[in-house]
């Protein structure tokens, strides 16, 4: 039976961070799947099929990543992608605690679901996907912390 990870999240945009976690869940695991929730209450820089789009590029060189977008509760979305498994990102302890409370919250709907966690590589820890939207918005250089895709979507999309 194939283990089947899942790491939620808007991705809007992905990051290096991301990358870097999807690499190494990719060796511990026989397949991950990215899971990309639609969210319109974080109001996203990019659509739904964008932010797809730009995680299949940007995971390309995984052979065993999938992403996928949902719009339904995770515990739901796993069940139907055959996991009980979530792997969630952690890159301050300030983290944890909201992870922690996800965690328990999802294990109350679903006493099978498990979650774990992950830490980025150091040089890693600092970036995030809201950062490296308002870097970007003002003119910033972020070739540093996203793919090279994801670096001309931002490009395009901020002119400049």
């Amino acid at each position: 039976m194939k283990t089947t990870i899942i790491y939620p999240g808007t991705f809007d945009p992905i990051t290096e961070g991301h990358v870097d976690l999807m690499e190494r869940a990719s060796k511990l695991f026989d397949k991950v799947i990215l899971a990309i929730a639609y969210s319109e209450k974080k109001q996203p820089l990019f659509t739904l099929k964008e932010r797809i789009d730009l995680c299949q590029q940007a995971l390309s060189h995984i052979n065993n990543a999938e992403v996928c977008g949902f719009n339904n509760l995770l515990v739901d979305f796993a069940k139907s992608k055959n996991s009980n498994t979530v792997l969630r990102g952690l890159r301050a302890v300030s983290d944890f605690e909201y992870e922690f409370q996800l965690a328990n919250m999802n294990r109350a709907m679903d006493s099978e679901f498990e979650t774990v966690f992950l830490t980025p590589a150091e040089h890693l820890s600092f970036i995030s996907s809201s950062l490296v939207r308002e870097i970007a918005s003002m003119g910033g250089d972020v070739s540093a912390f996203v793919p090279a895709p994801v670096l001309m979507a931002l490009q395009q999309r901020f002119p400049g």
